[in-house]
C-alpha cells in the first residue's frame, strides 16, 4: 500500500486509518483461503483549457476536480467464502477531487459506492449505495467513458448513476447479463455533486416520494454486444430538476451496441429521456457513436461524436472528441484530449463536465483541450 504523507480532511484520514486496520489481518485471511481484503484506486489528474467561457468569451485554464480522463477514486473491497458456493462481500469507494484533495459526491466519505453483498451461482445481491443499471449499460458502447469531454457534458446524471438506500441484483450466464436496482430514497446530497438531486425519500407519509428503480438486459459475445436499460427517478418535496412532487418522474431508456473488427472497436447508442419536471421540453434524445483503435501496443486512439436533441425545440448540442493515450506501463498512462461542442437555440452547454464554471453563452460553440497522467493501483 502506498505511503500517504498527508490527508486533506479528517474524514478521509479516519477512513484511511480504518482501511489500514482492516487490512492488517489480510495475509492470515488469505492463507486460510476464506476471506480477502483489498485496497485499490485510480489517480487521474489533467490540466484543461476552455475558450468562450461566459458572456465575454473568456479563456479558462484549470485542473478539474470532478473527472479528467476518468474520475479518481480510492476504495476498499473484501469477500468471505461462506462455503457451498456462497460468498459475502463489501465495497467502500471514495471519489477524490484531485485539484484540492477533497471528496466528491457531495463530500461524502464513500460517495461512489458503499454496500454489502451476498453472491453465488445465482448472481449477486447488494444492499447500500450503489450504481444503477444505467452505469453498467454504458460500460462497453461508450468508448470515451466518464471523462471531462464525455457524454456527461450532455447529461450529468450518466457518470453519477447511483442510488442511496438501494437494493440491487446482477447475474450473468453464458454472455447474458440481467440486473435491477430499487431505491427507498435515491439521493440526499445537495452540493458538490453534478448528479445531486436533493431527494431524500423514505417517507412514512408518501411511499412514492424519491423512490427510484432501474433494470438491465445485456448480451456480450467475444466480438460484439448489445444492451438495454431503463432508469426512473421519482420526485419528492424539494427535489431538484423541478421534480418537487412524487407524481412526477424522470425516466431514461438506453439502447446501445458494440462490435470489434480487426482490433478496432465501434460503439453506438441512443438514450431517450422523458423528464416530467420539464414543461417546455420534457422529451430529449442523446445519440452517440465512437471508435477505439490501437495504433501500437502502447498507443490508443479514441474518438466519439454525440448529439443532444430536444423534441419540438430548436435546442441542440453536438459534441465531438478525440483522445490519444500512451501507456507507460500496465498501470500508468499519459493522454491528450481535444473536444468541441456546438450549441443551438438557447442551449448553453459546456464541452467539459470536469468542473463547474466553464459554461459558454447561449448558442455559442466551445473548444476544450486536456493533458494529463493516469495511474491505477
Amino acid at each position: 500500500m502506498p505511503h500517504i504523507q498527508q490527508t486533506p480532511r479528517p474524514a478521509l484520514a479516519f477512513a484511511l486509518l480504518t482501511l489500514s486496520t482492516l487490512c492488517a489481518p489480510t495475509a492470515h485471511a488469505q492463507s486460510a483461503a476464506t476471506s480477502t481484503v483489498q485496497i485499490y484506486g485510480l489517480i487521474d489528474v489533467g490540466v484543461e483549457t476552455l475558450n468562450q467561457v461566459g458572456t465575454n468569451g473568456d479563456h479558462l485554464t484549470r485542473m478539474p476536480g470532478n473527472t479528467a480522463s476518468v474520475p479518481s477514486r480510492l476504495g476498499l473491497r473484501g469477500s468471505e467464502d461462506l462455503g457451498q458456493g456462497l460468498k459475502a462481500g463489501f465495497t467502500l469507494e471514495s471519489g477524490l477531487a484531485m485539484d484540492t484533495g477533497g471528496l466528491n459526491q457531495g463530500s461524502r466519505l464513500f460517495g461512489r459506492q458503499a454496500f454489502v453483498s451476498l453472491s453465488g451461482a445465482w448472481g449477486q445481491f447488494n444492499l447500500g449505495r450503489q450504481h444503477t443499471m444505467t452505469f453498467f449499460s454504458l460500460l462497453d458502447a461508450d468508448v470515451i467513458g466518464p471523462s471531462a469531454h464525455g457524454l456527461a457534458s450532455l447529461d450529468s446524471y450518466l457518470p453519477n448513476a447511483r442510488a442511496d438506500n438501494a437494493l440491487g441484483y446482477r447475474g450473468k450466464w453464458d454472455g447474458f447479463s440481467v440486473g435491477a436496482t430499487y431505491s427507498l430514497g435515491r439521493d440526499t446530497a445537495t452540493a458538490g455533486n453534478p448528479g445531486a438531486t436533493n431527494c431524500a425519500g423514505e417517507s412514512a407519509s408518501n411511499h412514492r416520494a424519491c423512490r427510484a428503480w432501474s433494470v438491465l438486459l445485456k448480451y456480450d459475445a467475444a466480438d460484439w454486444g448489445v444492451a438495454a436499460a431503463q432508469d426512473t427517478l421519482r420526485g419528492g418535496p424539494g427535489a431538484f430538476a423541478n421534480l418537487g412532487s412524487s407524481a412526477l418522474s424522470d425516466t431514461r431508456t438506453h439502447l446501445n451496441g458494440w462490435v470489434r473488427l480487426s482490433g478496432i472497436k465501434l460503439g453506438a447508442g441512443v438514450l431517450h429521456r422523458h423528464n416530467g419536471g420539464s414543461t417546455a421540453t420534457p422529451r430529449s434524445d442523446i445519440f452517440y457513436v465512437g471508435l477505439s483503435a490501437p495504433l501500437s501496443p502502447a498507443l490508443l486512439l479514441e474518438t466519439q461524436l454525440a448529439q443532444l436533441r430536444y423534441k419540438d425545440s430548436a435546442n441542440k448540442a453536438t459534441q465531438g472528441v478525440v483522445r490519444l493515450s500512451h501507456s507507460l506501463s500496465k498501470r500508468t498512462a499519459v493522454y491528450a484530449s481535444l473536444a468541441r461542442l456546438d450549441n443551438s437555440g438557447s442551449l448553453a452547454v459546456s464541452v467539459s463536465n470536469g468542473a463547474a464554471g466553464g459554461t459558454p453563452a447561449a448558442g455559442r460553440a466551445q473548444t476544450g483541450t486536456m493533458f494529463g497522467v493516469r495511474h491505477s493501483f
